[in-house]
């Protein structure tokens, strides 16, 4: 029987070429600053993106809680949508490590606008926390890998500017986003203080996320870095499969999205299925008649392997170790479940 695992695009394992690549690293002890394989990912990342510097940290989670405590004072207040990933499945890390409160906005599959944004901006005023962060997530991963494009992102950063407030991209997934959008990674830097750049998800690397900021942010991060415990040392074996990544695995992405597409398409013939949202990328969210659990559990016969994301929604996410054969093979079985 085949196995398809679609519960994450973090399952991947390193491609032949990312292998070697790992193997074949100049390391150092990069808490020191002298890992080159390091250094050459936070510059090669923060050029990519029109950003002055960054960080490798081990995970999307820290870059992002880093981010939030650079950008952030206790009795803050910030703003996301209600989906948010840094809200929801950071283990409750905007309270703990920054003393801050969080304003949740309810958006369009976790997209939020400026003209949501603005009346939750609260004013000075000594009974409500003071406004100092909005936070974006691309692609949204509640929403079913739902996009923003720059021109979403523009008037969301010119009201930040205006108001004084940081503006931060939880970037999990962004060069999906930028395979659906067609933008371009250097434009970023024109609108965030602060993006977060994973490199584990689609793109394949084993580990690591990369803080892309100002170089006085940057500082200041390494020391946020080493009180969370993220300071690694010969850490350019890891950076090594990023740079590979950038290199290799971003084009790439939109297989995974066409794919993701006829998965998409074939869940909505199923007279099993109430509802699929739109599969934009790489993730396929749907609804289901019967309890989502009862389904996952029939799948897993066949060996599809996949997630309940609610009491009746199952997500799929499609990545770089679904081959096209694995896509076929899971269409069968969704037409005879």
């Amino acid at each position: 029987m085949i196995t398809v695992d679609l519960r994450s695009d973090t399952v991947t394992k390193p491609t032949p070429g990312m292998f070697e690549a790992m193997m074949n690293a100049k390391v150092g002890d990069d808490v020191f600053g002298e890992d080159e394989t390091v250094n050459a990912l936070e510059a090669k990342a923060a050029k990519m993106f029109g950003m002055k510097a960054g960080i490798f940290c081990p995970s999307g989670t820290m870059t992002n809680q880093i981010a939030i405590k650079c950008f952030t004072q206790p009795l803050d207040e910030l703003i996301a949508d209600q989906t948010a990933h840094v809200y929801r499945y950071e283990g409750g890390g905007i309270a703990f490590n920054s003393g801050v409160s969080t304003r949740l906005l309810d958006g369009n599959r976790g997209r939020i606008t400026a003209e949501m944004i603005a009346p939750e901006i609260n004013a000075e005023n000594i009974h409500f926390p003071h406004t100092s962060l909005v936070v974006l997530e691309n692609t949204v991963n509640k929403g079913g890998g739902s996009c923003y494009t720059l021109n979403d992102i523009a008037p969301i950063a010119d009201l930040c500017k205006s108001k004084s407030l940081k503006l931060h991209l939880d970037g999990a997934r962004i060069f999906n986003a930028l395979a659906n959008t067609g933008d371009k990674a250097l434009d970023y830097g024109k609108y965030f203080d602060g993006i977060s750049v994973c490199l584990s998800k689609g793109l394949g690397a084993p580990v690591g996320s990369v803080l892309l900021a100002d170089v006085a942010t940057i500082k200041y991060a390494r020391r946020i870095r080493k009180v969370f415990g993220g300071g690694m040392r010969q850490a350019g074996f890891l950076a090594a499969a990023g740079i590979y990544a950038l290199d290799n695995h971003v084009e790439r992405l939109k297989i995974d999205h066409a794919h993701a597409g006829i998965l998409a398409e074939e869940l909505s013939k199923c007279a099993w299925v109430t509802n699929v949202l739109p599969a934009d990328t790489n993730i396929v969210l749907f609804d289901t008649k019967e309890p989502a659990d009862v389904i996952v559990n029939k799948l897993g016969e066949k060996g599809i392997i996949c997630l309940p994301t609610g009491p009746n929604r199952i997500r799929f996410v499609l990545h770089l170790d679904v081959h096209p054969e694995q896509v076929e093979y899971t269409v069968g079985v969704l037409k005879g479940l």
